[in-house]
């Protein structure tokens, strides 16, 4: 660093103190892991939850970064008239413009698919607003450098206190600003921040005569931004043809919304890009094949049932019709969002205990026994891997009767890549439980695979008549499953989310074929 750098430091700096300083810094940090966390939350309801969106934000807020250091300490050094104001007026600009561009972005990369859809969507959303925010830590260590000796002290300071608040804006997000307020809002209310924070550096580090007209113009945009932004003109139109919007509120797990399909006569219960439920509306008959298989497990295979846990609750189909044929059932559903509009649009109602939180940590707090255990989770095109691991299915064994059946309903393919994720999940099954069978609710390639796995046998109850039917129905759909091509899923190596990836994106093209692509959009 040269003599006139440091003289130009020490005139820049003069009128921020180092607190203040280190304030600023503290501020990017928390706002780059904000925006990165609220990156999934706008993509997610277009791509879904998966590995893959959350790949896509990591690497575009790690390119932002290394970008965004090098220019900030390229442009601190080689442009004085170039001053924090405007680096975080831009980076309000670029925040508050996000659910501007959101959905012309995604609906634009949606032929991409989910990797390269999610990937190149939070690469035009983020590397702007993270860029700018990276750019204030090279300015505040030049800002901060009061001679060479100093040097490594304000660097280490500087990275030190950003990442205190990059925790900072982390646990913020998660634990008060979700849970109580929209992604959109947030989005809205950090770009307001950031503007709040130009406009005091203004104050004190007034820009030279020469960069005033060019400073004004730049807060001005800002402030037209965000108070357009703040009236609701960034608010995504929700009047989609032949949909009609019941409900729509944001979880912390994601978008959830209530949809009428006015030209089928349908209702559909959706989490992101995730069919929970689907039911004819005239007769609240479920439009989802393998629910009706599983409301006739219990008269078909053990007709003295009497009590089940329900995994995955969805609209409560499952639990309505088991509560029809006699069982009193517990049910565990994650979200609380979810659980509501069961309760408000689909007539559900608890006939047992009723909990909402993740499975593998519910399920320890029900001292029981069960005739039956339905496991049906579903979200983003695929299942949760930490619910398919041997720890999570050998639990689920112990809480059994010794008769018990376990019926756990899984997406995929019977043949190709991806087939070997449903084998994987026979496997894991079968090192746990004597005796399994299978059944499809479709005889095609793509259909949705139920395993029942029990101790005891699992045979047909040919005593009533009346069943003749559908267990006619099941034997023909009955489907003979090796473990060839398979894994051992556990909690040490669990690959699944990889071996997903083709049943994801196939999904998601069936879902977009059938629902609206705007009804995602935040």
């Amino acid at each position: 660093m040269s003599e006139n750098g440091l003289t130009d430091s020490k005139a820049r700096s003069g009128a921020l103190s180092t607190a203040a300083l280190f304030a600023l810094v503290t501020l990017s940090g928390g706002a780059v892991m904000i925006l990165e966390l609220l990156g999934t939350r706008i993509i997610a309801p277009f791509y879904g939850v998966s590995l893959y969106v959350w790949t896509a934000l990591i690497s575009v807020t790690m390119i932002a970064l290394a970008i965004g250091y090098y220019l900030g300490g390229y442009l601190s050094d080689h442009y004085p008239a170039l001053r924090l104001a405007h680096i975080l007026a831009l980076a309000s600009v670029t925040t508050a413009l996000i659910p501007f561009l959101g959905g012309p972005v995604m609906t634009w990369t949606n032929p991409l698919g989910i990797r390269g859809g999610a990937f190149v969507s939070a690469l035009l959303l983020f590397t702007l607003p993270l860029t700018s925010l990276a750019m204030v830590g090279p300015y505040v260590i030049k800002m901060a450098t009061r001679d060479l000796r100093g040097v490594g002290r304000a660097v280490g300071s500087v990275y030190a206190v950003s990442t205190v608040g990059s925790v900072i804006g982390t646990l913020l997000l998660a634990f008060y600003l979700l849970p109580e307020f929209g992604t959109r809002a947030i989005v809205f209310s950090l770009s307001l921040a950031l503007l709040v924070v130009v406009i005091g550096l203004l104050v004190f580090d007034r820009p030279a005569p020469s960069t005033g007209g060019a400073t004004f113009s730049v807060v001005l945009v800002a402030a037209l931004t965000c108070t357009l932004a703040a009236n609701g003109y960034a608010k995504t139109v929700k009047s989609v043809g032949g949909f009609k919007v019941l409900h729509e509120q944001e979880s912390i797990y994601g978008w959830v919304r209530v949809v009428d399909d006015e030209r089928k006569g349908f209702r559909l219960l959706l989490s992101d890009s995730s069919v929970l439920s689907a039911v004819e509306k005239a007769q609240g008959r479920s439009l989802l094949g393998y629910q009706v298989i599983l409301g006739l497990v219990p008269p078909l295979f053990r007709p003295e049932a009497n009590q089940a846990l329900l995994i995955g609750l969805g609209g409560g189909h499952v639990a309505r019709d088991l509560k029809a044929k006699g069982l009193t059932t517990d049910t565990i559903e994650i979200d609380p969002v979810v659980a509501d509009a069961a309760k408000q649009y689909f007539n559900f109602q608890p006939t047992g205990e009723f909990l909402v939180g993740d499975a593998r940590y519910e399920v320890k707090k029900l001292n029981k026994r069960y005739d039956f255990i339905i496991h049906d989770c579903f979200t983003g095109g695929s299942e949760p891997t930490h619910m398919l691991t041997v720890e999570m299915l050998s639990g689920l064994r112990a809480m059994l009767n010794e008769q018990g059946i376990l019926a756990l309903n899984y997406v995929g393919f019977t043949q190709g890549e991806g087939a070997n994720a449903v084998t994987s999940v026979y496997k894991t099954l079968a090192s746990l439980f004597p005796n399994i069978r299978v059944f499809t609710t479709e005889k095609g390639e793509f259909t949705d695979f139920i395993f029942l796995a029990s101790r005891g046998g699992i045979e047909f109850d040919r005593n009533k008549p009346e069943l003749a039917r559908p267990i006619q129905w099941l034997s023909e759909h009955e489907y003979a499953m090796t473990d060839a091509d398979s894994i051992l899923i556990t909690d040490d190596y669990n690959p699944m989310e990889s071996m997903q990836v083709r049943k994801a994106e196939s999904y998601r093209k069936i879902f977009m074929e059938r629902i609206a692509p705007e009804l995602l959009l935040l």
